[in-house]
């Protein structure tokens, strides 16, 4: 027997919608069901960013050489981003109805995804070379314009959404519903359902298991004569799914009838069922623990890590260069410093940084930098007070041992006597250690010579992977450059 869940997001709506008083009778009931929405939310989107990017190229054209330009160029541009934006949206879940309700979640995604959208575009037209086709300007002007549209739209329709579960303005099939189970009770199902815009024709309370089976029927019997010959569209049962011979049982009874019938469970399989799943083969696979990021939020990192640290050695460049000839000039020894660190997932990589010691160690004993360390060369405590001296890690960057915000690596024999003073020390490596960190822009870098020093880094390093957002990433960048004007702990 295939059983599908109804995804009616029953443990949403209670919190977000108010009800109607008892007595008071729905208004006049919209054209659009609880199913549909995600279908019309789609279309809205598809809609709202083709009229924004013609529009906006249109006027800027218009604006800037007094002509309207290609129309079908700018009709085309806005598909691929209209197409794009609504891919990655529906690969993040952001559609469905209960979703569309989290106004604060919706317009995060709204603005992650939106300039992914771009950063692919760009990439796009480098590619192809066609960047010359494409003004600048209206680029801008449709990001920026598009970006106001559909956040404007999520709030709109968030809105909408809401009275139409509140006042049961939602169009829906007519069903049936069935339970057996005494959780139902207190979760007033048929009231729920009814917000969603399904029409309750009846509610049928199967009796206990204990009573007997003849009972049971009886009940089933009444489900199907009543069915019978009415405009009844679908069942829905209501379950514990550790009664899976009676529900079995239920189910074939049912065969009877040619409508769909639906599941509602309860219990410890519900919850289960809320998380993400995938077929292998003919197994279903449920996800019980997500990583610290998504598959998607991975790729757009690192997209952004290659992107900015590529402008970013660019930029550089020049004094990347001066740098490397000064340490040469300084002082005997390469200009590089390697070392082992500990990355993503316990896995060793080399790191890179200019050397501003006289001293390169990289074995079982690892001595900390202190103030007014000997082993720092002239140049070398320019390059620390700076933080000059890490920006070769931009490298590690590019080669994806490293990102640009996360925990900082430590010395692989630091990480070893960490571990052992620190709990959950290891945590730390549930991402890719970073060129800066959640703990550096709070003043917890440098040396760390007692363990409280070591356990309030990792604190903030947990807290970053906890909280990972990539408004929170941006903010550590632009924190950083405050960070390295204050010099706290360089040296």
């Amino acid at each position: 027997m295939n059983f599908m869940k109804r995804h009616t997001d029953l443990d949403v709506v209670p919190i977000v919608v108010r009800g109607v008083p008892n007595g008071q009778r729905a208004e006049r009931k919209w054209p659009i069901s609880y199913e549909s929405l995600n279908f019309a939310t789609v279309l809205a989107d598809a809609v709202i960013i083709l009229s924004v990017g013609i529009l906006t190229s249109t006027a800027y054209n218009i604006q800037a050489f007094g002509t309207t330009g290609d129309l079908g160029q700018h009709a085309g541009a806005s598909a691929v981003v209209a197409a794009l934006f609504i891919v990655l949206m529906k690969g993040q879940g952001m559609y469905r109805p209960a979703e569309l309700l989290l106004l604060g979640k919706q317009l995060r995604a709204v603005c992650l995804v939106w300039a992914t959208v771009f950063l692919l575009l760009a990439g796009i037209l480098f590619t192809l070379k066609a960047g010359n086709q494409l003004s600048r300007g209206s680029i801008l002007l449709f990001a920026g314009a598009g970006l106001g549209a559909i956040a404007v739209h999520r709030i709109f329709w968030r809105r909408l959404l809401t009275r139409g579960i509140s006042q049961r303005r939602l169009s829906g099939r007519k069903i049936v519903l069935i339970t057996d189970h005494q959780r139902f009770a207190g979760r007033n199902l048929p009231h729920l359902l009814a917000r969603l815009g399904f029409q309750l024709d009846h509610h049928f309370r199967l009796p206990p298991p204990e009573l007997g089976a003849q009972d049971r029927r009886d009940t089933i019997n009444r489900v199907i004569a009543c069915i019978r010959g009415s405009e009844v569209e679908e069942i829905v049962v209501g379950t514990d799914l550790s009664n899976w011979s009676d529900l079995r049982e239920l189910v074939a009874q049912l065969r009877v009838l040619p409508l769909p019938v639906n599941l509602i469970p309860v219990g410890a399989i519900s919850e289960i069922m809320k998380q993400p799943s995938q077929a292998f083969g003919n197994t279903v696979c449920v996800e019980i623990q997500r990583g610290p990021l998504t598959q998607f939020e991975c790729i757009v990192k690192r997209t952004v890590d290659i992107v900015l640290a590529a402008a970013a050695l660019v930029a550089f460049l020049p004094l990347l260069v001066a740098v490397a000839i000064a340490i040469k000039l300084d002082s005997p020894g390469p200009v590089f410093f390697r070392q082992r660190r500990c990355g993503f997932n316990g896995r060793c990589f080399q790191i890179f940084k200019f050397r501003t010691m006289s001293v390169q160690e990289d074995g079982a004993t690892v001595t900390q930098a202190q103030r007014c360390d000997a082993r720092v060369t002239r140049m070398g405590h320019l390059l620390r007070v700076t933080s000059i001296d890490e920006l070769p890690q931009l490298l590690n960057v590019l080669e994806g041992t490293m990102s640009l915000v996360g925990p900082r690596p430590h010395a692989i024999a630091h990480d070893t006597a960490f571990d052992k003073v620190v709990k959950n020390y290891a945590f730390r490596h549930r991402v890719k250690p970073g060129l800066t960190g959640w703990a550096q822009v709070n003043g917890f870098r440098g040396p760390t010579p007692t363990p409280r020093d070591i356990e309030l880094r990792v604190q903030h390093d947990l807290w970053y992977i906890d909280n990972w957002s990539f408004r929170l990433d941006f903010t550590i960048i632009l924190q950083t450059f405050a960070e390295v004007l204050r010099r706290r702990n360089a040296y």
